[in-house]
């Protein structure tokens, strides 16, 4: 039923947000703090993180075979005592050792209690018509850092940092947990459905494509969130003019997802996925060309708009093309190079500013162009080709 669904996108929508506000998106807000309160550099705080990420990817792959097994409630909920148990090690730090145990537990949480875990989980309830609701819960969560944030540094202000770290977790613990393992719907496993379940991926020419397309996009996404007023004011524009256009990405993310979830609804995804990739290209021309003092605004939306879309291509290209079975496994295998270059790109990013400046939005156009191309050699299989294949 319709209220079914709806119910079980709020639940999702909610506990993610959550769980990236927390995790993902809490460096940039307490890096400094950590920084000073414990005496370690935020250089080797961000190195942690950047580990957690790559932990991350290893265990993708993993989750989703739990998760295809129609295990996807009890995968989410132990991400949950993950998160929690990473913040509570985090709010004990006082050495590298401990913060770096903190972010191994937390990207251990990344790697099965992110976005590729939420899809799977979807796609296991709902199957071959899942697209709607992936496109439901990134409506929510993609306020995770509009909502995350303004609460931790307030909580870092008012509490303390360590404190808002412990306030994290025990919302993960009595509110996340609860919804996750409880409030969402529960696929019924017949004993058919095991054994095709553990049948390999092939590694072939779709999934490399769509494996590379994901990956470029990806990198150009990671580096853009850590640098992305550094690099407009390498093209021109004003610190003030840098970090105004910075605040209209989100905004620019939700309505392209509420494009994603009306009109562009009647497409095929890789038609949605293809637009995506097209317009950081599209904004970094304007970019160069009119220059930050006059164009920022326009990238920052055109940048957002294409973020806002390609995360959820992530989750309903693959069901497209492949359809539900081994759908878990699949994103995780996918998502495997996605993540390893996402935990490397703000260092690259760096380095490059650092030797071109404002001409990195020619490596990260270039980057993007390369998505829409492996995108453009991905077809859509027809009904009865696809019948006939097995």
């Amino acid at each position: 039923m319709a209220w079914r669904r709806l119910s079980t996108i709020t639940v999702l929508g909610s506990t993610q947000t959550l769980a990236w506000a927390s995790t993902y998106y809490l460096p940039a807000i307490l890096a400094d703090d950590i920084a000073r309160d414990t005496g370690i550099s935020t250089t080797w705080l961000f190195a942690s993180f950047s580990a957690s990420l790559i932990i991350s990817a290893i265990l993708g792959p993993r989750a989703g075979r739990l998760i295809d097994r129609g295990n996807g409630n009890t995968v989410l909920a132990v991400s949950n005592l993950l998160f929690a148990g990473g913040l509570v090690l985090l709010q004990l730090s006082h050495s590298l050792l401990t913060l770096q145990l903190a972010w191994i537990v937390l990207g251990i949480g990344m790697g099965i209690g992110l976005y590729d875990a939420a899809f799977a989980v979807l796609g296991r309830i709902y199957g071959s018509s899942a697209r709607g609701a992936i496109t439901g819960i990134t409506l929510f969560a993609g306020f995770a850092s509009t909502i995350g944030w303004p609460l931790t540094a307030w909580g870092a202000a008012e509490i303390g940092w360590r404190d808002t770290c412990l306030a994290w977790a025990a919302l993960h613990v009595f509110v996340a947990l609860p919804a996750n393992y409880w409030l969402l719907p529960r696929p019924t496993v017949a004993p058919a459905d095991k054994r095709p379940v553990e049948q390999p991926v092939p590694i072939d020419r779709p999934m490399i494509l769509l494996a590379f397309a994901f990956a470029a996009a990806w990198i150009v996404t990671a580096g853009m969130a850590a640098h992305f007023p550094r690099i407009l004011e390498a093209t021109g524009a004003s610190q003030t003019q840098a970090i105004a256009a910075g605040a209209l990405i989100g905004p620019a993310q939700v309505v392209a997802r509420l494009l994603e979830a009306g009109p562009l609804a009647r497409f095929h995804p890789l038609v949605s996925a293809r637009l995506a990739t097209l317009t950081h290209p599209v904004g970094a021309a304007l970019l160069l060309f009119a220059g930050g003092g006059v164009a920022s605004s326009a990238f920052a939306l055109l940048h957002g708009s294409g973020n806002g879309i390609i995360t959820i291509a992530r989750g309903t290209v693959p069901l497209a093309l492949f359809g539900p079975e081994n759908y878990g496994y699949r994103l995780g295998l996918l998502g495997m190079p996605s993540r390893f270059l996402s935990a490397l790109a703000p260092l690259g990013f760096a380095l490059l500013l650092d030797h071109v400046g404002g001409a990195v939005l020619i490596v990260t156009a270039g980057l993007s162009l390369a998505a829409f191309a492996a995108l453009c050699l991905l077809r859509r299989p027809a009904p009865m080709a696809a019948h006939h294949a097995d």
